[in-house]
């Protein structure tokens, strides 16, 4: 398994909110892919315009096939619009010790 990881910093409040709103539509683009595990958007208690996002999948593959779906630009133009122009902060990570949370479902 590998965890995507991403940071991004909305403009202001209110593009805060529309980057959650459109970050949980975008959700339903991800359910459909293969070997996607979850996803989770966390922000920053102490600065409330940094936003990580954190995405699980079987493997780099799988995510590459995500990231070639046609309509994917779509979805990063559509949250890019709330986000600050920084040069994108991902990273790719291996898991490699995995605790699950009982209450997270798997599928």
């Amino acid at each position: 398994m590998i965890l995507i990881l991403s940071h991004a910093w909305a403009l202001d409040d209110d593009h805060a909110a529309s980057y959650i709103a459109v970050t949980e539509e975008f959700g339903s683009f991800h359910a459909a892919q293969r070997g996607f595990r979850g996803r989770r958007l966390v922000r920053d208690r102490d600065n409330p315009s940094h936003f990580i996002n954190l995405r699980w999948w079987d493997n780099a593959e799988d995510y590459d096939l995500m990231i070639r779906d046609p309509a994917y630009p779509g979805w990063i133009e559509r949250l890019s619009e709330h986000v600050e122009a920084r040069s994108p902060e991902k990273l790719v990570m291996d898991v490699v010790v995995e605790h699950p949370d009982p209450t997270w479902p798997t599928s």
